[in-house]
Parts: C-alpha cells; structure tokens; sequence
C-alpha cells in the first residue's frame, strides 16, 4: 500500500477580496480624468489588485478559478444592466443617499469587471502553461508525464 500525504489546494479568499477592494477604489478614484495624481495613484492601487489576483490564481485549482471567472462575470452583467436604467434612478428608489448609491454601484462595478478580466487573464495563462500552477495531483498525472516507469 501506497503512502499518500493528503494534500488540500490552498485558496487565500483574503487576497481576493483585497484585489476586489483595490479595484473599487481604482476605479471610483479615475472619476475625474482632469487630475494627474488620482489616476497614477489609481493606476498604483489597480496594479496591486492585480498581484493580489495572480497570487490567488496561483493558489487554487484551475476549475476553481474558471468557476470564479465565470461567476464574476456573470456578476459583472448583473450589474451592468442596472447602469441601463441609470444610477442615479436606482439611487432615487433605494433607500438611502441617492449619490452615495450611485458611487458604489459604480465601484462595484469596475472592482467587478476589473476582477473579472484578470481572473480570465490567468486562467488563459494557466490554459496555455504560461505559469506554475496548483493543480490537484490527478490533474497533474494526466496533463504530464509520470515519475513512475513502466516496465
């Protein structure tokens, strides 16, 4: 009998949800296209949110992240459609301040899409062998070659 070291796939959602939350910030922080500094301090939040995506795409199975991807865009069209009939009209119906609504629909929504496309991003990578991956040992043995000889 064999022995085996049960190994389970480690999935970090903290990184995931610091990447969500960089992307909000980035993408409420570029309202105003006139000034310099927010949007290279944009770019530089943005650009964290995407380490913290690739370091959580190193850490979980490659089905896990196509469920991810799949699912943030999903969400992504969700929340889409409400940009159709206007924040500033969803922010009127729902409780609360009008403004402060509509500014987090719209961080929602770029923290969204932004998580979205790099989560595909590396999935595309992953899919072509562009990178090191955590797949399970099952997916390993039959993507590549086999330590064991046959005889």
């Amino acid at each position: 009998m064999h022995d085996v070291i049960p190994t389970s796939i480690r999935s970090d959602r903290l990184l995931l949800a610091v990447s969500f939350a960089c992307f909000a910030i980035a993408g409420i922080a570029t309202g105003s296209v006139e000034a310099l500094m927010p949007t290279i301090g944009a770019t530089a939040v943005a650009i964290t949110g995407v380490y913290c995506v690739a370091r959580y795409a190193t850490r979980v199975s490659r089905r896990t992240l196509a469920d991810l991807a799949l699912a943030l865009w999903l969400g992504f069209l969700a929340i889409a459609a409400l940009h159709g009939v206007g924040l500033e009209t969803v922010g009127a119906t729902v409780p609360g301040n009008g403004a402060t609504i509509a500014h987090s629909l719209t961080a929602v929504t770029w923290a969204t899409l932004l998580t979205a496309v790099a989560a595909t991003t590396f999935l595309g990578f992953r899919e072509y062998g562009a990178t090191t991956s955590a797949d399970s040992p099952e997916e390993q043995v039959l993507e590549g070659d086999s330590d064991y000889s046959t005889q």
